[in-house]
Order: C-alpha cells, then sequence, then structure tokens
C-alpha cells in the first residue's frame, strides 16, 4: 500500500493549495499574508476581510479537507477495502501540509486549523465519534476561555488523544489493528503542525497579550 498512501498525501497537498483566503484577498486586491497575523487562514481573514469573508475561508479550506478524502474514497475503495481510515488520515495529512506550505506561495500558508477540523469532518464517513466530540471540544473550550487560537489547539489536542485511547480500546471503526500506530503518528504530525504554526500564538497566551474573539486590536 505504499504507493498507494503516496498518492493520497500528493492529492491531499493538491487540494490543500487551494488557499481561500488568500484567492478572495486577490479579488479585494490584497494580499491577505501581508496584514494582521501574515498567514492565510481563517481568523486574519475574519479581521481582515470582515466576518463574512472569514467564514467563506473556513468553510473553503474545510471542505477542501472533506472533497480531498472523498475522492481517495472513491479511488481506492475496491483495492484497498478495510483500510480506508488510515488512507482518509494520509489524504487529510496531505491537504493540512499543501495548506500551510502552499509551493506557489513559498511555502506560507495557513496554520491548518479549518484544513484539520475539515479532516475531523470527513472521518465522520469512518466513525462519528471523533467530529462529536470534536465539535463539542472546540465550542466549549472557546465559550469558556474567548481565545480561537486556544481552542483550536485543543481540539487538536483533544483529536491526538481521542485517537490513542479510542484505538487502544478498539473502539475506532475501520482501523485494523495493524495500523493503529500508524493513524497514531499521522493524527500527532498534524497537531504538532498545529502546535508549531500557532508558536506565536502560544507566545501571546503565555505572556497574556493574545486577542481574545470580539476583542479590538488597540490603537
Amino acid at each position: 500500500m505504499v504507493w498507494q498512501k503516496l498518492l493520497c498525501i500528493i492529492i491531499g497537498y493538491a487540494f490543500g493549495l487551494f488557499q481561500t483566503g488568500f484567492i478572495i484577498g486577490k479579488i479585494h486586491n490584497i494580499d491577505i499574508r501581508e496584514y494582521g497575523s501574515g498567514n492565510s487562514g481563517t481568523t486574519n481573514a475574519m479581521r481582515t476581510l470582515g466576518k463574512k469573508y472569514g467564514f467563506i475561508t473556513y468553510f473553503g479550506d474545510a471542505l477542501k479537507a472533506v472533497f480531498a478524502v472523498i475522492l481517495t474514497y472513491f479511488i481506492f475503495r475496491d483495492i484497498c477495502a478495510g483500510h480506508m481510515m488510515v488512507i482518509a488520515l494520509y489524504t487529510g495529512l496531505g491537504v493540512v501540509l499543501g495548506h500551510n506550505f502552499p509551493f506557489y506561495m513559498h511555502f506560507k500558508g495557513g496554520k491548518g486549523i479549518a484544513a484539520s477540523s475539515g479532516v475531523i469532518f470527513s472521518l465522520v464517513f469512518f466513525d462519528w465519534k471523533f467530529l462529536a466530540l470534536g465539535f463539542c471540544t472546540f465550542f466549549v473550550v472557546l465559550a469558556v476561555s474567548k481565545y480561537v487560537s486556544f481552542s483550536s489547539l485543543c481540539l487538536m489536542t483533544g483529536f491526538f488523544i481521542e485517537m490513542i485511547v479510542w484505538g487502544q480500546l478498539n473502539m475506532v471503526q475501520h482501523l485494523n489493528a495493524d495500523e493503529k500506530v500508524e493513524a497514531y503518528i499521522l493524527v500527532g504530525i498534524m497537531t504538532a503542525l498545529s502546535f508549531i504554526r500557532h508558536k506565536d500564538n502560544i507566545k501571546r497566551l503565555a505572556n497574556g497579550t493574545e486577542r481574545k474573539i470580539g476583542q479590538k486590536k488597540e490603537a
């Protein structure tokens, strides 16, 4: 299955290259990376272009992961029957890599949370638990903390922990016993990437200067 997994990463990366925020910014004659936090993700799009375009950016970046997983499902469902959970994770990792490091933008893309949430959403086709608990984790933490970055990191940390715990308890549907560690590693890489891309946010959270949702930037 080596070539199938590599092809999934390539297909995912190609989908990840669709940078919704960057494209919307170009339509408005700006490079969104020259404003705010300097990336092309949802939060920066919302702060730079407004809530409407921020939501469009989120759904565009999340849905590209869903579409990528659907495509690889139809490509490999016959030749990789019984391995589709790990196939979906390889595809998802490719999407996150394409979103975070698009070659045509000099590898300066988003932070990968919208794309990662799309990966989690796509797993509903295999096991609904990840979406249900992920949804609850993000919005409960956001309601309490008001920090989008912190909520996003909790989402990804929860995803990683859930994959390991449920995997060890044999509670992940369509995940073979010999693919458990592989799945843990793939989700672990996505989680690590989210922390790496949020390193500046983590520093601001630590020193109390991170902006809360709805908080206006000080003059």
